[in-house]
């Protein structure tokens, strides 16, 4: 099978802790996860306790949803395009998620990763927000045990 090149996006700010995120990947090969917001507000919880600084808080969030959603295929990805979520940050939470792939997979290249605006035609887009509005299921919803694991 060859390499795909897909685009990430997400429904749901990650920072809003009373709606559920979806994350999705898509072109060719597709993924989506659901993080629901009671997970999210036990991970932001979390990380006060640990003394992580107001403003990574919601980076690392994004960083271990990311992971979550790209674990299963990153060997079968050639180029990763993320959505800017986080506008000026894009290097912080780059940094972040190479560093949980990297637990995983020391050798994967950091130059496969990008931040770009993807817009609303991406099927990405389209994937994660009929997912977040509940018209396709989720291939996979995250455990909190999964989410707390990767804001270590």
């Amino acid at each position: 099978m060859p390499l795909a090149e897909v685009e990430v996006d997400q429904s749901g700010k990650i920072e809003d802790l009373g709606v559920d995120t979806v994350l999705a990947f898509s072109n060719g090969l597709s993924r989506t996860i659901r993080l629901p917001a009671s997970i999210k507000r036990v991970g932001l919880d979390f990380l006060r306790r640990r003394g992580t600084p107001p403003k990574t808080r919601y980076l690392r969030m994004l960083a271990a949803g990311l992971y979550l959603l790209l674990r299963e295929d990153l060997s079968r990805l050639a180029f990763i395009t993320v959505d800017v979520e986080f506008a000026g940050r894009e290097g912080d939470l780059q940094g972040m998620l190479m560093t949980l792939i990297w637990r995983d997979l020391p050798r994967f290249p950091g130059d496969r990763l990008a931040f770009y605006r993807i817009g609303r035609r991406s099927p990405a887009h389209h994937l994660a927000l009929e997912t977040y509005r509940g018209r396709r299921p989720p291939d996979k919803v995250v455990t909190e045990a999964e989410f707390i694991e990767r804001l270590k």
